[in-house]
Order: structure tokens, then sequence, then C-alpha cells
């Protein structure tokens, strides 16, 4: 099988990125955003989706996490592109219903070719910590532009923002992880009756 990992960098005048992804790790990771719960995220994020992942980022956040979040998603969907490559082989489709405490997240993805979200979160609370809540579907909406997946997120029970971001980042990982992965029975089959993804 071709090696699915990828190295990237970009640099803005807002922030500097470097990132790893292996799409065929063990769940490996160091981030280091300056975000403390974002890192948090993207740590659990790699570990479900048992992606091998890096993450440095140095940005603006004396304005705030805006764009180290989101510029984090676009380098993050940059490197699942090209990792997948032409997607030969691959699932592309996953779904889960995802229990985290009372927070209970619905997740699906089509990697597709066509961006796509649908992110019907209601959050209770505008923080988590000194995290905006709101930059949850920025970064979701960053990664889906940048990797050209169809995204769904729905949360179907939840009380505790950290609680239902947790889920979140954790339902994405493991469908990610599922959608991503080669089925040995089509290896060498784009999964569409187009040819093309």
């Amino acid at each position: 099988m071709t090696e699915r990992k990828i190295s990237i960098e970009r640099n803005t005048a807002e922030t500097k990125i470097r990132l790893t992804l292996d799409l065929d790790g063990t769940g490996k990771s160091d981030v280091k955003t300056g975000c403390g719960f974002f890192d948090h995220m993207m740590t659990l994020f790699a570990k479900h989706g048992r992606f091998d992942l890096t993450l440095t980022c140095d940005g603006d956040t004396y304005v705030d996490y805006h764009h180290t979040v989101e510029d984090c998603g676009i380098v993050l969907g940059q490197a699942f592109k090209a990792a997948l490559g032409d997607k030969r082989g691959i699932n592309r489709y996953a779904g889960i219903v995802l229990p985290m405490d009372e927070a209970l997240i619905m997740a699906a993805v089509d990697i597709s070719g066509r961006g796509y979200l649908s992110h019907e979160i209601p959050m209770p609370a505008e923080k988590t910590g000194d995290f905006d809540t709101a930059l949850c579907k920025e970064f979701w909406l960053a990664f889906i532009r940048a990797s050209e997946m169809t995204l769904h997120i729905r949360m179907l029970a939840g009380e505790n923002a950290h609680h239902i971001i947790e889920g979140i980042f954790k339902a994405v990982g493991r469908v990610l992880s599922r959608a991503a992965a080669i089925d040995a029975r089509f290896a060498d089959e784009i999964p569409s009756t187009k040819g093309v993804l």
C-alpha cells in the first residue's frame, strides 16, 4: 500500500503552522498551538482516529484563538486531501453515534470531493475555559472546505460544552478513520460510479 503520510507548512501574517499527518498511524500526537483546550481536542481527534499527528502553530493568540483554530483546520484539511490521493480503495462513508457522559453526538462523513458542513450544535455556553465554543464550527468548516468532504454533525443530547465539543472531536476522528480506511476487497477501485472523487 502507498504510504499515506504528508507534511505541510503554511505561513501567513496571522499564523505559522507545521503539520505532519499519517493516516495509517497508531494515534500518536504532539500538538502545540498555544491554546490548551484546542490542543486537547486535537490530541483526542488523533487518538480516536488512529492518526499520527504532529501540529505546531505560532499564531496571534494575543488577539484571540480564531486565526489559530481556523488555520489549523485549513492545514489539516489540506493534509487529508493530499494524503488520500485519488481515494482508491477507501471506504468513503462512515457514521457513528458517540456518547460522552451526558452528551450524545452523531457524526457522518462522505469523502466525496465536495465540501459541505452541516453542524447543528446548540452550544449551552459561549466559553469553555478561555476557548470560544463558536470556534468548534469554524474549525470544521475550514477543514471540510480544504479537504473537500461532506460532514454532518448533530448533538442528540448534551448540557456541558466541554463534553459536547470533546464528543465531536472523538466522533469525527472515528468516522474519518473508518471512511479513509482501505477496504482490501476494493483496493484498486475508486468508490464512485463516476470513476473519480
